[in-house]
Order: structure tokens, then sequence, then C-alpha cells
């Protein structure tokens, strides 16, 4: 059994508390360690005094087992499993009690972080199996995606200009680009730190930098692909789709901004009724800033909902019977309060603009000044 450095030092600093017992001729920590037999062996991983010597492991049949008056074992037990033992010699017996409460107190302690060790290392090498096995997987996705691409771009050159079907490949092409994104974010997981948003501390959602940015990019570049996916799912879904009049003229993180609308637009065709409108609205406010809104003409979530869906994990009534994680509207908003903006649900849509629905809900998304010189 191998133990860690924190493991080592506390064990250290364990033993050098017995400097002021002058009836302690030395204390050896072991910790177990299969053997040729059933017995496992106990190898040394620390001693009091420290004379430097390196001391053998005591196999099953070494007579050093065999308790006297002056040595003791005190074993490192959890539960029905030996994690290993101290050896105390001492050259008072029997022992005072103030002694033998000290040391079932040490003994007690190596246990548990023995435990703790073993815990560690065990989810550690499940981690880096983990590991093993999501990089296999991103290799081995890339290869459909390059084949998409490639076949996409194909098509392209084979569409003439004015070809109608030409806007539904250059969506194909910029889902996968959309994909890549995606892959290459999660093959950056671990690699380094990433940005926590804003909100409950506890249970922070995080959104990994090749999601994010660059700062003052201009947004429309960025809902055009989300726009042409949404009127293709409406057109697949048999409901009407609502474009924006106008599209914002603002610039900041718009790779953040992406995602959040992104979120909304998968709830709003998820969750909705089917054949319910579903839109975007955009205008700018009178104080300068744009404000984004995702509309639906389904029923209103219902009032004792209306806040508790921006929480993690929790899904209302309609998502009950739904595939789902229940984070997608954690994500949106805790994103858009790290964007200094915010993101609420407004009932009905016509209370954001005279000319949305009278019925249904609307997830406004306030966005903040645009970035300074753009």
């Amino acid at each position: 059994m191998q133990v860690s450095n924190r493991f080592s030092a506390l064990l250290r600093f364990q033993l050098a508390q017995f400097a002021d017992r002058a009836d302690l001729r030395s204390l050896v920590v072991y910790v177990t360690q299969p053997g040729n037999g059933s017995a496992p062996s106990l190898v040394p991983i620390g001693q009091w005094p420290s004379d430097g010597r390196a001391l053998p492991p005591v196999e099953a049949s070494s007579p050093l087992r065999v308790p006297s008056e002056e040595r003791r074992w005190l074993p490192l037990r959890h539960q029905n499993v030996l994690l290993g033992a101290i050896q105390v010699e001492t050259t008072v017996v029997p022992w005072p009690d103030t002694l033998g409460q000290r040391l079932q107190a040490v003994a007690l302690c190596l246990t548990e972080a023995l435990c703790l060790d073993l815990e560690q290392q065990r989810l550690q090498r499940t981690l880096q199996e983990q590991h093993a096995e999501l990089d296999l997987l991103l290799h081995q996705l890339r290869n459909p995606l390059a084949a998409l691409r490639t076949f996409g771009q194909l098509l392209l050159r084979r569409l003439e200009q004015d070809n109608q079907n030409r806007p539904l490949v250059e969506g194909l092409l910029a889902e996968e680009r959309q994909l890549n994104r995606y892959v290459d974010a999660l093959s950056q997981l671990g690699q380094r730190e990433t940005p926590a948003v804003t909100g409950d501390a506890s249970q922070p959602l995080l959104l990994p930098p090749v999601l994010i940015g660059p700062e003052g990019e201009p947004l429309q570049d960025w809902l055009e692909p989300l726009l042409q996916r949404a009127a293709a799912t409406a057109a697949l879904q048999g409901r009407p789709w609502h474009p924006p009049a106008c599209m914002p003229s603002w610039r900041g993180d718009s790779g953040a901004v992406a995602e959040i609308l992104a979120n909304l637009l998968e709830n709003a065709f998820r969750y909705s009724p089917a054949g319910s409108a579903i839109g975007l609205h955009c205008q700018a406010t009178t104080a300068g800033p744009w404000q984004l809104t995702v509309w639906d003409g389904g029923e209103p979530i219902a009032a004792e909902e209306r806040e508790a869906i921006f929480e993690r994990g929790f899904r209302g009534r309609a998502g009950q019977t739904r595939t789902g994680t229940g984070l997608g509207l954690a994500l949106a908003r805790d994103l858009a309060r790290n964007l200094d903006g915010d993101l609420t649900l407004v009932l009905p849509p016509a209370a954001i603009a005279p000319e949305l629905p009278g019925h249904g809900n609307a997830f406004c998304l306030s966005l903040p000044a645009a970035t300074p010189g753009h």
C-alpha cells in the first residue's frame, strides 16, 4: 500500500508528539501489503525516534509479530479490513493510562487518515481511467465530424448560389463548427483553470474558455446560425417561428450570449406544446443596452415554479416526462449575471412588447452596455 505525501506529513506530526515520553522506547507504523500466504506483510512507513535505519517488512511468520510485555501492537483496522498497525515498545510495564489513551487516539487518527488516503487514490485511478476513455471517445468523434464537414462543403459547391437548399447546407456546416467547439472544450477539461460564473458559489456552473469570447465580437455573427437552427426546428415540428424584426448591434462576449440563447431556444422547442408559436424578439431599451426575448405561446409556467426553474437541477411539471438535466436555465441566468446582465421570466410576452402574444412565456435577457470602443 502506497501512502501520499500528505499522509506521511501527518504521520510525522503524530509521532513527534511522543518526544516527551521517557517511558517509550520506540514506535513504528506499518501498513499492510499482500503477502505470499493468506496473511499480509507489514511494511514500515514511519518510526519514532527516527534514527535513519531502514526497517525491514514484518512477514506473517516473523517473531516480531508476537506480543511481549515490552512490545505490543495496536491495529489500524477499518471495519473488517486491517490497514496497518503500530508497534509500541515501552520501558514501563504496564502502560500508564495517559500513554495508552494517547496511543489509542493516534491509532484512531491514522486509521481514518489511511481510509481517506485510500479513497483518494481510488478516485484518482478512476478519474485517470475516465480521462483516458474520454480522450479516446473525443479522438474517434473528430473523424465523423471531419467527414460531415467534407461532405457538406462538397455538397455546397454543387449547389447554385440561388439554390433554396444552400441555407440548409450552410446551417449544417455551422452546426458542425459548433460541435467542434464543444469537442475542443471537452478535450481541455482539467488542463487549465476555468472561470466560474457568479451565482451560488456552492454549486458553480462553468463555461469552458473555448466557449467564451473573445470580447468585442458582433453578436449578429453568432445569432445567424442560431436563427437558422430555430427555423429548421420549427419547420420540422410544424409550428410557427417568428425571427427578430431587427438584429442587435451589440458587441461583447457574444459567445456567452449565444450559449444563453441556445439554451432558451432549446427549452422553448422542447417544452412548449406542439403547434404553439416560438420567436426571438430584439429591442434596444431606453437606457441603451439591448433586450433579447425568447418567447412561446404555450401554457404559462405555474406561479410556484417561476423562480424555482432557475435553480440547478429543478425540473417543472412540463419537463417531468421529457429527457433533460434541469441545468439549462440555471446556466443561462448565471452566465447572464456574469456578463453584468440578467435573465428573467416575464408573463405574458406582450408585457415586453405589444406585438408579442398575450398568452405564453417570455425569457428576457438584458444585456449590459456594449464593450467600450465598439
